[in-house]
């Protein structure tokens, strides 16, 4: 019998807690036991698995990043982003036709 290799805070088919607090910490919790998980795998020799496991640390990291944008609370939400210098063809000195 293959054990799996995706600790329980991990686990994809939980529910979601509804404040971005809880989310946030959730994510956090799933991502340190799989960093977790993968060094030991990795000790083991244990590839396929390691493979699986930081696929599913991979996925975590990506949900820590669009929770981490959507959280009206952070610092700078509701910014609107900066212009890359030189593409505001109306400022002066940026070089426009």
């Amino acid at each position: 019998m293959r054990r799996a290799t995706v600790p329980s805070s991990a686990d994809t088919a939980a529910l979601m807690p509804a404040g971005m607090g809880a989310r946030m910490d959730r994510v956090q919790a799933a991502v340190a036991a799989l960093r977790a998980e993968e060094r030991r795998l990795e000790r083991l020799g244990l590839e396929e698995a390691e493979a699986r496991c930081r696929e599913q640390r991979r996925y975590w990291e990506f949900l820590a990043a669009v929770f981490e944008v959507a959280d009206p609370d952070r610092p700078g939400a509701g910014t609107p982003p900066r212009a890359w210098p030189g593409s505001d063809p109306d400022a002066p000195g940026s070089g426009a036709w």
